[in-house]
């Protein structure tokens, strides 16, 4: 363990019509820096996550943290991306410089600004996510991709529908709880689970209940070494951070199987020094709901082709025997690119702290995080503890 969270914030997900890039960026700052005990002085390095590809005109924000504190005038300050992981890219940014003691303190700041964009426009930028030689034309931009990953799926391995209507209904339940997200409401599964004029079928067998919204928000969190961490009022340690990057192209691997992501959890499983069962809770990548039945196989908790089991079952329940999303995941906390990853260290470390009120998962003592760029190309993986 070489660092830990001391400090975190968290803006509502959704249509946020009066903030700007700046703004929330600014508003999490100050408040993560408030939420640690921290002077901004006191920050080494900053590293901020913002996709745009296109969202914003802004397209050099590394500064605009900046603009929270003027002491943070001339603090290094980087912008970084990896797709829909760029908040992930950012924290363990943020863990390499502190690991290098370049760094005593990183303020890691995600963001994204969706919903100003016309619809047709966020396809195209989603679809920046993908290989364009391949899928640059494909129809349902970013979710006709997952659409035809769920096809491939179901002729693999018969068809899902009912395992993705539980799975959407399990998060949109979760997501009630969460006073950051942007839709809740508890759908049910039989809302999920049927077509209608209100969940129409998007791309191949996804229904709308099976897609992640388009959102604007930001997230923050404060990075310590672990000596420094010791002198705060909590501390939330990195026991594992695992970062895999795949091919673009799905051509040249198995989709269906997700092997960055497999890969990721292995190699920070053993990190850690610990297994699946060890885990208290979840925070994965749920885009579509395809994407989080195929990782339920990949993180190990099922064979493949049987992540079916794992919420029939129950077993990623907030009462299963491994909650997955309990914050209601990107399918109702909504998906700001930028945001996501930081979002979910953030919430992560709530859950730890035993402050994720009616969210929290009792007694949490170890979480684990994916979270994915692109389809399962950028791959990370971090595991978190409560030291203090």
């Amino acid at each position: 363990m070489t660092a830990c969270i001391v400090g975190w914030a968290h803006t509502p997900f959704g249509k946020q019509d009066a903030e700007s890039v700046e703004s929330l960026v600014v508003r999490v700052t100050n408040e993560a820096l408030e939420n640690a005990g921290l002077e901004a002085s006191e920050v080494d390095e900053i590293v901020l996550g913002h996709f745009n590809a296109g969202f914003s005109a802004q397209d050099f924000t590394a500064s605009l943290v900046l603009q929270a504190d003027p002491a943070l005038r001339f603090k290094p300050a980087t912008r970084v991306e990896n797709a829909c992981a760029t908040g992930s890219a950012a924290v363990h940014q943020g863990l390499k410089s502190i690991a290098a003691k370049a760094a005593r303190t990183v303020l890691v700041v995600g963001v994204e600004q969706m919903t100003t964009t016309p619809g047709p426009e966020i396809g195209r930028n989603l679809l920046k996510a993908s290989y364009l030689p391949e899928d640059g034309d494909t129809p349902g931009g970013f979710a006709g991709v997952f659409g035809r990953i769920a096809g491939g799926y179901f002729q693999r391995h018969g068809d899902q529908s009912d395992a993705l209507a539980m799975i959407a209904a399990k998060n949109h339940r979760n997501g009630v709880a969460n006073p950051y997200a942007q839709m809740r409401k508890d759908l049910g599964y039989e809302f999920c689970r049927r077509e209608s004029d209100k969940n129409p079928f998007v791309a191949g067998p996804l229904k709308r209940t099976d897609c992640s919204l388009v959102s604007d928000g930001a997230a923050a969190i404060v990075l310590a070494d672990m000596e420094t961490a010791t002198r705060h009022e909590r501390a939330i340690a990195f026991r594992a951070a695992a970062h895999v990057q795949d091919f673009l192209p799905m051509s040249k691997r198995d989709i269906l199987k997700f092997e960055g992501c497999a890969e990721a959890w292995r190699r920070a499983l053993m990190q850690a020094g610990v297994t699946l069962e060890h885990l208290s809770f979840v925070e994965t990548h749920d885009c579509f709901t395809i994407a989080e039945l195929i990782e339920y196989e990949a993180m190990g908790l099922t064979p493949e082709g049987q992540g079916a089991v794992a919420i029939r079952e129950g077993w990623t329940q907030k009462d299963g025997k491994l909650p997955v999303n309990p914050s209601g995941g990107l399918k109702a906390k909504g998906h700001p690119i930028g945001a996501t990853g930081v979002s979910m260290h953030a919430l992560t470390a709530m859950q730890l702290a035993g402050e994720a009120g009616d969210m929290q998962i009792p007694a949490a003592t170890l979480g684990g995080i994916f979270n994915m760029g692109g389809a399962a190309v950028a791959n990370y993986v971090s595991i978190l503890e409560r030291v203090k």
